[in-house]
């Protein structure tokens, strides 16, 4: 028997990325450095910092494990939170899966047990196959709390205006951000939770913004994972000024990065949406923020937000 191929192609949904800063300094004794950390002397004289380009960072992969003639299949997940993931056989020849193919699988963090499984039909002829696969962050089960509270996504004691809310026709009109808000901010201006829940993604190092297409998936962010399993997401975020990390448990209020003006943004400001996973597809649900009379409310274009 003779395995023709297997191909494997990942498509990262939500991809995650991460970059470095080179650092070129003179040290004391006039020697030249270049390096990734910056110099841990005073008396070294920096002369010049350039941020790298940020690479993505591989969070879910597929792993196999048995006879070269009988493959299993499982996922590795890195996340801290559930996926669903699906995968697909092309060009098959003379190949079965058990279960069958396309399906669907929900993984949680860590390593899955065994998904699936290939042989071929005929062990005494030659087979073969594609293996394509994809996932969304999140678990098709959950559904989002119609009455949860959200606090304004800034300090107390202060208003900020709204630019774009539901339905924005500049850059709400897709699924995933329909049920988005945009709030003017200076950049540098501290961004709090809304919500309390689990830190489950940072992207921190981008620096640059536009209203290319380009820019649409290089917006530094943070997504934090509710109780019911909604996902908050705070976008264009300043370069590196992140104060969460993945795993951390946040509370509703604490200061958790600092607006910017990163990826596709025509200005500097926050873009605050609430996604969940509907079935390999993430959408935007409406949301109600908490007013200063204790009453709630959506959020309306050309309005001040009160904290």
């Amino acid at each position: 028997m003779k395995l023709l191929m297997t191909l494997l192609i990942m498509s990262l949904l939500s991809p995650v990325l991460y970059g470095k800063k080179l650092y070129k300094y003179k040290d004391s004794q006039g020697l030249w450095h270049f390096s990734d950390k910056p110099p841990k002397h005073e008396s070294d004289q920096i002369v010049e910092v350039r941020q790298l380009k940020a690479a993505t960072k591989r969070y879910v992969w597929l792993e196999k494990k048995g006879e070269k003639q009988n493959p299993e299949y499982y996922v590795i997940n890195r996340h801290k939170v559930s996926v669903e993931i699906e995968f697909s056989l092309t060009e098959i020849n003379n190949t079965i899966s058990l279960p069958a193919l396309p399906k669907r699988f929900i993984v949680a963090p860590g390593k899955s047990q065994t998904l699936f499984k290939l042989k071929a039909i005929n062990k005494y002829k030659s087979w073969g196959y594609s293996l394509k696969y994809h996932y969304i962050l999140g678990s098709p089960l959950a559904r989002h709390d119609e009455n949860a509270v959200y606090l304004p996504p800034f300090e107390k004691n202060t208003s900020i205006a709204v630019s774009q809310a539901f339905g924005g026709k500049f850059s709400h009109t897709d699924k995933q951000n329909k049920y988005a808000v945009d709030l003017v901010m200076p950049v540098d201006t501290p961004v709090h939770a809304a919500r309390a829940g689990v830190v489950i993604e940072v992207n921190n190092d981008f620096f640059k913004g536009g209203t290319e297409q380009a820019y649409k998936s290089r917006a530094n962010s943070i997504r934090i994972l509710h109780d019911d399993g909604s996902m908050a997401v705070y976008a264009h975020l300043a370069l590196e000024t992140a104060q969460v990390y993945p795993g951390l448990k946040v509370y509703a209020g604490q200061l958790i990065g600092y607006s910017g003006n990163t990826g596709f943004s025509s200005g500097p400001h926050l873009h605050f949406a609430v996604q969940l996973n509907t079935g390999m597809e993430l959408v935007s649900v409406p949301f109600k923020f908490l007013e200063p009379d204790g009453s709630l409310d959506e959020p309306r274009a050309g309005s001040l937000l009160a904290n």
